[in-house]
């Protein structure tokens, strides 16, 4: 793990210390994710003689990024991702133009939902992007350092993320 990693790991985790934030987080960024991926999914070009999709080649750049901070966790992400391109490339296959168009408005919804009422209910502070938008970036690698150290692995990213702080009472 490099130190530019560490960093924005750290920073990154002073603004996700509420356990229920950070569950909003897993929601928000998925939903995001495949909502960003069903429209890119419909359209495709042909490299070397292989149909590729858009929302792949918007992807790669990002994957890229993610590999180089942390190779493992990189690896972890491509594996997440690879899922649910093949999981918009479902949902594109049973859906219309507009039901696709509607779903994503939704997942839009319930995505930005999830993030802004993780920051403002549970965490009672602005999200990170808005103080550094690098943390778009960061917000998955974020979640998936959460669900490695809880599987048990990497002890050297728990001590970056740090324990969850307990809700405040009320």
């Amino acid at each position: 793990m490099n130190s530019y990693f560490r960093r924005l790991l750290a920073d990154y985790a002073e603004y996700h210390r509420a356990p229920w934030n950070c569950a909003m987080h897993v929601l928000g960024i998925l939903s995001l994710f495949l909502a960003s991926n069903l429209p890119l999914g419909l359209w495709f070009i042909t490299v070397l003689g292989v149909q590729i999709s858009m929302a792949t080649m918007a992807l790669t750049p990002a994957l890229i990024f993610w590999l180089a901070l942390d190779f493992e966790l990189g690896a972890v992400i491509v594996g997440v991702a690879i899922a649910l391109l093949a999981v918009a490339t479902m949902i594109l296959n049973h859906l219309t133009t507009v039901g696709m168009w509607s779903l994503t408005a939704v997942l839009i919804l319930i995505g930005v939902s999830s993030l802004i009422i993780g920051h403002l209910i549970f965490e009672h502070r602005r999200p990170a992007a808005v103080d550094h938008p690098i943390h778009l970036l960061v917000g998955p690698m974020f979640v998936t350092a959460k669900l490695v150290v809880a599987l048990g692995f990497r002890p050297d990213l728990r001590i970056i993320i740090g324990k969850p702080r307990q809700a405040s009472p009320r």
